[in-house]
């Protein structure tokens, strides 16, 4: 399968209003760490290219003089506008990495929080060697748990969400292992000189956070498996119920930014 073929741009219709209630938030300490270390100013533009809800356009429009949040999902504007917009920093723009073109103009930073899995990668870095300007980068965030003796239920609340996943045949490369990591992508592009930052955290989570989670993921959104999400909703009430205390559970998160540079600082 190509990578273009994996773009579907309808694919978080309806994962999109579990999205800042389910998936982890970025630290905010994260944030600041990328910020400076791609020196960050604050009358700098910042591309957040498939922005989601706005987690990372919203953390970064305190820090930049202007944001361009991007996302072909409707709804997922919608809801970053409605939780974000008030800024005042941050423009709204339907569209996918196929639009990038001179016409946004030139970015310090172009963000990536989980969207970068779903572009034709090669293409997407090939266009923003053309935007980022001289000395910028480009970061792709992440997120994801660490080891640690209080956290035994991640790994039955795993198996259970992956049993209602639908065989989503876009994650064929992934599962062949003929998948290729971001990492070597961005080793065969302009931006080559690699860092990566993360910061780890104990969070406390309710079990209610953990249904939106499993519902914001796209192989198991709303959309996808229908009348089943009543059925899913229980079961992950009842799995974790003997683990949580009044409702809650803990998590080891680390968030984490892989951040890519030209290696000369060239445009």
């Amino acid at each position: 399968m190509a990578e273009a073929e994996l773009y579907q741009p309808r694919r978080f219709r309806t994962a999109a209003q579990h999205y800042l209630a389910g998936r982890p938030a970025y630290a905010p300490r994260l944030i600041r760490h990328v910020a400076g270390f791609t020196g960050l100013k604050d009358d700098d533009r910042v591309l957040d290219l498939g922005c989601g809800p706005g987690m990372l356009a919203g953390a970064f429009a305190r820090l930049a003089g202007e944001v361009i949040a991007m996302d072909p999902e409707p709804e997922m504007l919608r809801i970053a506008e409605a939780e974000f917009g008030d800024t005042g920093r941050i423009s709204f723009v339907r569209g996918s990495s196929f639009d990038l073109s001179p016409a946004l103009g030139r970015f310090h930073l172009v963000t990536m929080g989980r969207s970068f899995q779903w572009m034709d990668r090669a293409e997407t870095l090939r266009r923003l060697d053309g935007l980022v300007e001289p000395g910028g980068a480009v970061a792709l965030f992440n997120s994801g748990h660490r080891d640690a003796p209080d956290i035994d239920w991640i790994a039955a609340y795993r198996a259970l969400v992956q049993r209602y996943a639908e065989d989503d045949q876009t994650h064929v490369k992934r599962r062949s292992g003929v998948w290729v990591g971001h990492e070597a992508v961005l080793l065969g592009s302009a931006f080559s000189m690699l860092d990566e930052v993360a910061v780890i955290e104990r969070r406390e989570l309710s079990v209610q956070q953990l249904v939106h989670r499993a519902l914001s993921r796209s192989s198991t959104a709303p959309g996808r498996i229908g009348d089943a999400v009543p059925r899913l909703a229980a079961e992950i009430e009842a799995l974790l119920e003997p683990w949580a205390s009044d409702g809650t559970l803990t998590e080891v998160i680390a968030t984490y930014a892989l951040i890519a540079r030209r290696p000369d600082g060239s445009a």
